[in-house]
């Protein structure tokens, strides 16, 4: 008997995958977290399978400690007897809260058999959303951004968590970064917005990200030399662009 861990994808309920679909559709209980998953859930399981579990809106590490070893406790015998499913938004293991169930369940309920099914990150949502192509050999950093953080650092970063956009916009733009926005993208609840203006995201939502690309970055792709005909733009009688076979 075994406990799933199911990544839901970002808020659409057909983003769910295939192998997460089955798993949903023939788990005894699904258990989730939040009302967000929970609707997710509901397009596939009936309410009767679902389980609800609460979590206090704290940061008080003796306080989520205790809510989540009060969840394991609850989940773990379900799972020993039976096939269950732990449901969250993405993917269980970037940024999920699925993360401290999981090492709760290690802590306190050792021989509980674990399998996680992945699911559509915000990561690969929101650049679909954008338009964004992180190419070949290009590096891409995940970092939060709650509460006006701004980090730095890398060229290109997707930052989570962006609940203060002003102040994070005004520290990014400090160090020299264009960013973009896009809040609720691909989910079935709430209004989808996409913008470069901070001010139109003063009010704070947790599903807010933003896509940083320093302004000096300069990406020259191996396709970007082709014309629209197909042919190369360089000059093949440019002696600098001839090959060495051919300058011999």
């Amino acid at each position: 008997m075994t406990l799933y861990g199911v990544g839901l994808g970002p808020g659409e309920s057909d983003l769910v995958t295939v192998r997460g679909k089955r798993v949903l559709e023939n788990a005894d209980v699904v258990y989730s977290p939040g009302r967000l998953s929970r609707s997710v859930a509901l397009e596939h399981v009936p309410e009767e399978r679902i389980g609800d579990l609460e979590f206090p809106m704290t940061r008080d590490e003796e306080t989520l400690r205790t809510a989540w070893k009060a969840a394991a406790a609850e989940i773990a015998p379900n799972a020993r007897e039976g096939d269950v499913a732990f449901v969250t938004l993405g993917d269980p293991n970037v940024y999920s809260t699925f993360g401290h169930l999981r090492r709760t369940l290690e802590a306190f309920h050792p021989d509980v058999d674990l399998e996680i099914v992945p699911g559509v990150s915000a990561v690969t949502a929101f650049a679909t959303a954008l338009g964004v192509e992180i190419e070949a050999g290009a590096g891409l950093s995940l970092r939060e951004a709650a509460d006006g953080t701004a980090p730095t650092g890398p060229d290109r970063m997707i930052l989570f968590k962006v609940t203060d956009a002003p102040a994070t916009h005004e520290g990014l733009l400090d160090a020299g970064y264009d960013v973009t926005y896009g809040r609720r993208l691909f989910m079935e609840q709430g209004e989808t917005l996409v913008t470069d203006d901070p001010s139109e995201l003063a009010d704070r939502d947790y599903y807010t990200l933003a896509y940083a690309e320093r302004r000096d970055l300069e990406v020259e792709s191996a396709t970007a030399v082709f014309t629209q005909d197909g042919d190369s733009a360089v000059d093949p009688n440019d002696d600098e662009s001839a090959s060495d076979d051919e300058r011999e």
